[in-house]
């Protein structure tokens, strides 16, 4: 039914004329050609078309979105906010619910008060949002033993017929155990499909990451597996794509003849909040370091792909991990955060105050490592990734700073480098750091910034 509904869009599109649902929009466009009145119509209702074919498919089957781990941090902080955003916005088929799934033994509303303060709920969206939990449910149990999972699958069976998504927001120590009670006991049945969404870290090591592997592959298809890092869901993240490939500007200078180097941070201004028994089997290299700095890093760094096809950028990703030199010790910081006696509140405990921390733990809080990329772009510019908790500000960003101006012939120490910044979070920016003349009789030279923030360009919240 959606592929037929799919294949009519497909011949609209195929016509200069816009269906009819688009004609309100007609004449206000600028013309400047076909191909631009296309582009337009489409920018204008994309999402509306979205809406509309997940309407169409919202008429056949249930959908049930399964969290696994549904009382932890990223379930409250990541997951129910953007179910929430995306039931908000009618970006789920109408006939969709979500059941969260635990050990702890917990109610729906508790599940909902932890989530709230993250979902940015306004006044005239609260009816909505009742709306959204009448839909949502949940269920205590093992991960593993099965009896808790028939009760899982007879929540699902309740719903009718329906396909099934199952996100494992879990640690990998009990990946195996969790898959093998899906597989036995709550997949889709008749025509109806099953996805397994697997998130970061895949394990702690190589060994361990190849083991996962090898144990989904040898219990769903490959289409049935989705191995996901949230972090690209970031807006910004996503932006380092248009601004690298659809800006002429920087293309000249993309490379070690324009760029010194590269600075990719993350900081959190808290600590492990209580989350230390998970935070210390991986530590903060595992935790950040290797899956989101390194996403950005390659999205920096890779050559431009043939398409924007998910398959396309990924082989330029792998071919970006390839020219990774191994990291020498001599370019590693490592450190640990402890507590300030003079601070406030959680300040005053340091990561070994964490009664979850075990005794004596050397887990790393904090890291900086140089990578270089050993390829005819990037030979000799150092990539240097940071990330830490419990530091003195949240923040996430790229910083690419460029070389000296050739022959200066200003002052010594006026002219600064530039430096092009993509603020991944808070408050989303671009911003370019240049120089100019300073207002007056002289030639003082004065650093300014061309900034774009998105606050206040784009009605963002």
């Amino acid at each position: 039914m959606y592929r037929e509904y799919k294949q009519t869009l497909d011949e609209i599109g195929k016509k200069d004329t816009p269906p009819s649902r688009m004609s309100k929009h007609q004449g206000s466009l600028p013309v400047f050609g076909k191909q631009t009145r296309m582009a337009d119509r489409e920018k204008l209702d994309a999402l509306s078309l979205l809406r509309e074919g997940l309407r169409y498919e919202g008429t056949g089957a249930s959908h049930v979105f399964v969290i696994l781990g549904a009382s932890g941090d990223l379930a409250k902080k990541k997951i129910y906010p953007t179910l929430w955003w995306l039931y908000r916005d009618g970006l789920v088929p109408e006939k969709t619910y979500f059941i969260g799934y635990a050990r702890s033994k917990m109610l729906m509303e508790d599940i909902r008060q932890k989530a709230l303060p993250f979902m940015k709920v306004k006044d005239s969206e609260k009816q909505k949002m009742e709306e959204f939990f009448k839909v949502n449910e949940y269920i205590a149990g093992s991960y593993d033993k099965p009896d808790g999972f028939a009760k899982l699958n007879k929540a699902i069976e309740e719903k009718g017929s329906c396909n099934r998504i199952f996100y494992l927001a879990l640690p990998p120590s009990v990946y195996e155990t969790v898959t093998l009670n899906l597989k036995a006991v709550c997949m889709s049945k008749g025509d109806k499909w099953t996805r397994i969404v697997v998130e970061k870290p895949f394990g702690k090591d190589l060994e361990s990451s190849n083991q996962l592997s090898n144990h989904l592959g040898a219990l769903f298809k490959e289409e049935e597996i989705y191995r996901i890092d949230h972090y690209l869901g970031k807006e910004m993240v996503q932006n380092l794509m248009v601004l690298r490939f659809a800006n002429k500007i920087f293309s000249p200078v993309w490379n070690r003849d324009g760029i010194a180097s590269v600075v990719i941070s993350f900081k959190e201004p808290f600590g492990t909040q209580g989350r230390g028994g998970y935070f210390d089997e991986f530590g903060i290299i595992r935790d950040v370091m290797q899956n989101h700095l390194l996403q950005i890093l390659t999205l920096v760094a890779m050559e431009k792909p043939p398409s924007t096809g998910a398959e396309d950028i990924r082989n330029e990703k792998v071919k970006v991990l390839k020219s990774i030199s191994q990291v020498e010790l001599d370019n590693v910081v490592l450190g640990q955060y402890v507590g300030n006696p003079e601070g406030q509140g959680d300040e005053k405990q340091g990561y070994l105050d964490d009664p979850t921390v075990p005794k004596g733990s050397a887990t790393p809080t904090f890291v900086t490592a140089v990578l270089m990329v050993k390829n005819e772009r990037w030979e000799g510019v150092p990539f240097i990734l940071r990330c830490g908790k419990a530091l003195n500000e949240r923040k996430a960003e790229v910083r690419i700073q460029f070389k000296d101006v050739a022959g200066d012939i200003f002052p010594a120490g006026e002219v600064k480098r530039n430096e092009l910044v993509i603020r991944v979070q808070p408050d989303e920016a671009v911003y370019l750091k240049m120089m100019t003349k300073s207002p007056g009789m002289t030639f003082g030279c004065e650093e300014t910034e061309l900034d774009l923030s998105y606050k206040s360009r784009y009605k963002v919240e």
